[in-house]
């Protein structure tokens, strides 16, 4: 287990809500492939951005937290961007506009007590679905150029948001070793508190902390009511997580795959469900959420959490 001292082990910090779904739903934002990253590339775009990051150092200030900003990358990817029309070059410009544009915004939250820029990337195929499994090997090829370029364009840390199977977390996270970044691996898990390809969470981040891959953890992408079946009572893998970010809704991955309209959940059920897990994660320092949540879920949650003390 790696000895480095990193932010989210000397304060505590506010993540974003589901940034898809509120530019989709509550903001009538056109995202093809549920892609954000193309936003970068035109002031319009940019600003719906700001505005939305924005709503966060409102929430973050109120309760004396820090603020993660995660980039919208979650796509930017080469599969992804090849079926949005962009090769190579294109990725790597958007990746890197994408960490820019959240140091400017840094910039301007210089009164919160912390902002961290978290580069965002995502699994190859669907974050509901555990698709033909990639090895290590070639889950670190394929995704080392987005790594690389977030890195390189000045991200404190890369976060692996929803990943599906314990190997393609594995490969995001050699990845970021051979470009030399810190690295969180975040999965996401069924109602069963077992990520989609039927492993349990603690046997994946078991599979990663064989290799010390990862300086952290994160769950996203499922409601808290999903997540606790999956925490091992008493478990030392529990003090890896770091990071939590829920859905709002109770649906299922699939139930809402096939959702037409955004389900906001019930806040209250959020919120203590969200203090039930809370309470077993002794290094849990970034709290946010997922698809269906907007700044109002993650007030809520970051009100249950308890503000800044430790």
């Amino acid at each position: 287990m790696s000895t480095t001292q990193h932010f989210w082990q000397t304060g505590r910090y506010l993540s974003d809500g589901g940034l898809e779904t509120d530019l989709i739903f509550n903001r009538g934002v056109d995202l093809p492939e549920f892609a954000s990253f193309p936003l970068v590339e035109d002031e319009a775009g940019r600003e719906h951005l700001r505005d939305y990051y924005d709503g966060y150092a409102e929430v973050a200030r109120a309760h004396g937290l820090g603020l993660t900003l995660e980039s919208p990358t979650w796509r930017a990817s080469a599969d992804w961007g090849a079926t949005l029309g962009y090769d190579a070059a294109a990725l790597e410009r958007s990746n890197r506009a994408a960490i820019g544009l959240l140091q400017e915004l840094r910039t301007s939250y210089a009164d919160l007590p912390d902002v961290r820029v978290i580069g965002a990337v995502g699994p190859r195929g669907d974050g509901y679905v555990a698709a033909e499994a990639m090895t290590p090997e070639q889950a670190a090829d394929f995704h080392l150029p987005q790594v690389s370029a977030l890195a390189d364009a000045g991200a404190d840390v890369v976060g692996a948001y929803t990943m599906t199977t314990a190997a393609e977390g594995l490969g995001i996270a050699r990845a970021a070793r051979q470009v030399g970044v810190p690295v969180l691996v975040g999965f996401t898990v069924e109602s069963d508190g077992r990520l989609p390809d039927g492993t349990g969470l603690g046997e994946a981040i078991g599979r990663l902390e064989e290799e010390d891959a990862a300086d952290g953890y994160i769950v996203n992408c499922a409601h808290p009511t999903h997540i606790s079946p999956g925490l091992d009572a008493g478990a030392d893998w529990l003090a890896r997580v770091v990071q939590v970010n829920p859905n709002a809704s109770t649906l299922s991955h699939a139930e809402l795959d096939e959702a037409t309209e955004l389900d906001p959940g019930d806040l209250g059920l959020l919120a203590t469900s969200y203090d039930g897990i809370a309470a077993q994660l002794p290094s849990l320092a970034i709290v946010g959420g997922c698809c269906g949540t907007d700044a109002s879920h993650v007030a809520a949650l970051a009100a249950a959490w308890g503000g800044a003390s430790r």
